[in-house]
């Protein structure tokens, strides 16, 4: 009703009437024809929320999935050891994790696209208890067009007022979408930092831009600040979908969410917050990424290598010859020139990193874990 009251007031300014006279506009007899605050509300929430996942996150997050895969493309000639368990793997491409953090973002935005159908329904019409009591049967139909030509979005009246205005289901459910994307990226996030490690002693397969001058104690030091700036933010996010869950359940008093402003707010922080988060990670972090010698400099001393000797001589054997070389500080290819009648032209061809990193008809045999 204070928005009602100012545009009244507005209205009768420009008409030249005396503010605060309610005529000729009266807030709730002319401003607040055919609608209620309790169809009102939820509507301009789903609205604003739809608003913002189509301005503004999925934007982001197409434009993070194009540097992933534009970097998982620049950095596919690199080979390096897989992890599993934080254990050394089967070699890998660095340009193949790369295109995976970039299939969790395409993913993400299909989850968005999602929720922007569950948010594109909208309430208005209900009025107050979503009978439409007082409302003009084509009102909503009327009104909701010229938002949806508005907005630019597929918005369209609920064909349950009841349930419309009752429940948060609907923010629920688009929140959840907003949850599984923070979660993802995260994860990717996370991953990226672990991957800069060190750089002398950790991990240091691909180095970040250095967006800082260092340490405020130790000098030259460089901080995964973005990456780190990205899992608060993701943190944040998990945390106002439990906000949302609480207020879609104990909100929800017969036929009236009580809880609306502050799923609204915590909807709207969640994506706004992503979509900022989501467009600097990209800018600032993946399009600076390098890769280092360490990874590939490593692959030839894995012992996960064994793994192509396995369709040849066996699980066991080849369990053998990765411990040996493990024990000894020798290579998996030194031991096994040894331990097996396998000519160097047939070792170099099951211990080709490169040719471990996809599928091949020669080499069938078990997984790994």
């Amino acid at each position: 009703m204070n928005a009602n009251e100012v545009i009244g007031n507005r209205a009768i300014e420009l008409l030249g009437g005396v503010l605060g006279s309610r005529t000729p506009v009266h807030p709730n007899d002319h401003v607040n024809l055919c609608q209620s605050s309790n169809d009102v509300i939820p509507t301009a929430i789903h609205v604003a929320g739809a608003v913002a996942l189509s301005r503004d996150l999925l934007p982001a997050l197409a434009a993070l999935e194009a540097s992933l895969r534009a970097k998982a493309q620049e950095l596919w000639p690199v080979v390096k050891t897989g992890r599993t368990h934080l254990q050394d793997a089967t070699p890998i491409r660095l340009g193949q994790e790369f295109l995976g953090w970039a299939g969790q973002v395409e993913r993400a935005q299909r989850r968005c696209r999602q929720a922007l159908g569950e948010l594109c329904e909208l309430a208005l019409g209900g009025t107050a208890v979503g009978t439409g009591v007082n409302t003009h049967p084509e009102f909503a139909r009327r009104v909701i067009a010229g938002l949806a030509a508005t907005c630019e979005l597929p918005l369209t009246e609920t064909d349950n007022h009841f349930q419309a205005q009752a429940t948060l289901d609907g923010v629920v459910a688009a929140h959840g979408a907003l949850r599984a994307t923070a979660v993802s990226l995260y994860e990717i996030a996370a991953n990226i930092r672990l991957l800069a490690c060190g750089p002398r002693a950790g991990i240091a397969e691909i180095a970040l831009p250095e967006v800082q001058p260092g340490s405020s104690i130790m000098p030259g030091k460089i901080n995964p600040v973005i990456a780190e700036s990205l899992t608060m933010v993701a943190a944040q996010v998990v945390g106002n979908d439990a906000t949302i869950a609480f207020a879609g359940a104990a909100g929800s008093l017969l036929e009236l969410n009580v809880m609306m402003p502050v799923a609204a707010h915590a909807l709207l922080e969640s994506i706004g917050i992503l979509s900022t988060a989501a467009t600097n990670f990209a800018r600032q972090a993946v399009d600076g990424i390098t890769a280092t010698g360490n990874g590939p400099r490593l692959v030839e001393q894995g012992l996960m290598t064994c793994t192509g000797l396995a369709p040849r001589i066996g699980y066991d054997r080849a369990a053998q010859i990765a411990k040996e070389a493990f024990a000894t500080g020798r290579t998996v290819r030194e031991v096994a020139r040894e331990r097996t009648q396998l000519s160097d032209t047939e070792l170099d061809e099951l211990l080709d990193p490169v040719a471990m990193t996809e599928p091949s008809p020669g080499r069938i045999g078990a997984g790994g874990g």
